[in-house]
């Protein structure tokens, strides 16, 4: 039998909003994850669970919450008393992105794709087009006597 589908989800002050995210975060923070690993001496696989910390995204938090993302661009992100969390909250994915990088927890090859969503790039053009600016050097420190 088929499950009935969620509805989407609803806050009805910003203290549910922020108590909703802070909860996202702690889930982010604390993944449990199966690793394996072989071991030469005995030919065989050690598994073991680790904890592992993913990277908050307000995309991730939709769908944690079961809120579709263009309503909490229309509604939270612009809406009194909410607007400000939702801005909290996108600081805050920025900030934990590039910590997570940093700290090297987040391989650094994804750094370029994911921080080009904060505005950041990885190549700077230093190349003047056009000729320049030409430069006149003047001595204004001579004597006028």
């Amino acid at each position: 039998m088929a499950k009935a589908p969620r509805r989407p989800r609803r806050f009805e002050t910003p203290e549910e909003l922020s108590e909703a995210w802070e909860a996202y975060k702690r889930k982010c923070d604390n993944q449990k994850v199966l690793t394996h690993h072989f071991v030469a001496k005995n030919s065989d696989y050690l598994s073991k669970k680790l904890r592992q910390a993913i990277t908050y995204t307000i995309e991730g938090f939709c769908v944690d919450c079961h809120l579709p993302r263009q309503d909490f661009y229309q509604t939270y992100a612009v809406k009194e008393g909410f607007s400000d969390i939702a801005a909290l909250m996108r600081e805050e994915c920025e900030v934990d992105a590039r910590s997570k990088f940093e700290l090297g927890i987040t391989p650094p090859s994804l750094a370029p794709l994911w921080m080009s969503k904060y505005g950041y790039a990885t190549k700077s053009d230093n190349n003047i087009v056009g000729g320049g600016v030409p430069v006149v050097i003047r001595d204004d420190m001579k004597d006028d006597d």
